[in-house]
């Protein structure tokens, strides 16, 4: 795996919001990357001392999960900090106390907030209004840390520096994962391609904010809904799923018409010409009847596999897994870059 910068690089986001990439410069972004493998690493040494003994972290999941809780608890306990979860039901966030007022309240007791729910708009409150770090855990527009981990991982995975990998992300584009990848690839210089139908494609302003990071890094980026045009040549494949738990029934036929043929096959990964391409997904996938929402999609479409099918998805050319592993190594590095600096 090839490190750009120093891990050095990333004191100086002591104190500092962890809320969308492109609040970062380019050498803070990739020093994250470079100190996530360092902590990678030392997790596996013996004596190792915790970089965030007596710190006590706050988490405000507004929306459910199961990576990102477990990476940010496992996280901290692993460098010696507390937490304390907070669902929908434990805090009065927005219903009973502004969102403003809940920052300050939070900011006395805890050394970092992080949140996880819908609207970007109030992260960026809690930000301006705590006063200690705020990491964005998820929200509709932006998913950093995801974006963290895919970037560490496709590293691991290949043998060249990060300017001459090609990631082709196929699917529905406009989600947070893919505006958050392709602000996170232009970030490494890499070669990022978004496969879409052209309704699907990413935002206006998430394009305009790669490209102009491009413009200082040298990467290329090419937004198309020619599957062999953007296909070609990548080194790794990205996708996620199309419909989400919650949306409504009545978006599900047009969304699937849409995306079909850019479920990632077989004959999809053979578009690429490379035997040793690799799938990536940043999970929960829909590659099965196996889950309550599969087998509703599945009774309404007669479909058993969406944008993945279970032959890639189990397949050696699947690194999700390691993916969902790197969540952990990835979060760590914001935490303890934010906190301990």
């Amino acid at each position: 795996m090839t490190l750009l910068v120093p891990d050095t690089t990333a004191r100086s986001l002591a104190g500092r919001d962890f809320l969308k990439e492109v609040d970062l410069t380019v050498e803070e972004w990739r020093s994250l990357v470079a100190l996530a493998a360092e902590l990678k690493m030392a997790r596996r040494l013996p004596g190792r001392a915790p970089r965030l003994a007596g710190r006590s972290i706050a988490l405000l999941f507004e929306k459910s999960s199961t990576r990102t809780r477990c990476a940010f608890e496992v996280a901290a306990h692993d460098e010696g900090a507390h937490v304390t979860y907070l669902d929908p039901a434990s805090s009065h966030l927005g219903h009973k106390e502004s969102v403003a007022d809940t920052a300050r309240v939070l900011s006395r007791l805890y050394d970092g907030i992080e949140y996880r729910g819908s609207d970007h708009a109030l992260v960026e409150t809690l930000a301006a209004y705590a006063d200690v770090p705020v990491w964005n855990g998820l929200t509709d527009d932006w998913h950093p840390t995801q974006a963290l981990c895919d970037v560490l991982t496709m590293l691991e995975h290949s043998a060249k520096p990060a300017e001459q990998i090609t990631v082709a992300y196929v699917g529905d584009a406009r989600n947070n994962v893919a505006r958050s990848l392709l602000v996170a690839g232009a970030m490494m210089g890499m070669d990022v391609r978004m496969v879409s139908p052209a309704e699907l494609a990413p935002g206006a302003d998430a394009v305009q904010h790669a490209e102009r990071i491009a413009a200082v890094t040298g990467a290329r980026l090419d937004i198309t809904s020619d599957r062999h045009r953007g296909l070609a040549g990548a080194d790794f494949v990205h996708t996620d799923v199309w419909v989400s738990m919650g949306e409504p029934p009545e978006l599900w036929d047009r969304r699937i018409a849409l995306l079909a043929p850019y479920a990632v096959d077989d004959a999809l990964l053979e578009i690429t010409g490379n035997p040793q391409v690799r799938f990536m997904h940043c999970l929960p996938a829909l590659h099965g009847t196996d889950t309550e929402l599969g087998r509703q999609l599945a009774s309404r479409t007669g479909r058993t596999s969406f944008e993945v099918t279970p032959e890639v998805f189990e397949s050696e050319r699947s690194i999700v897994f390691d993916q969902a592993e790197n969540r952990l190594h990835t979060i760590k590095a914001v935490l303890v870059a934010t906190l301990a600096g």
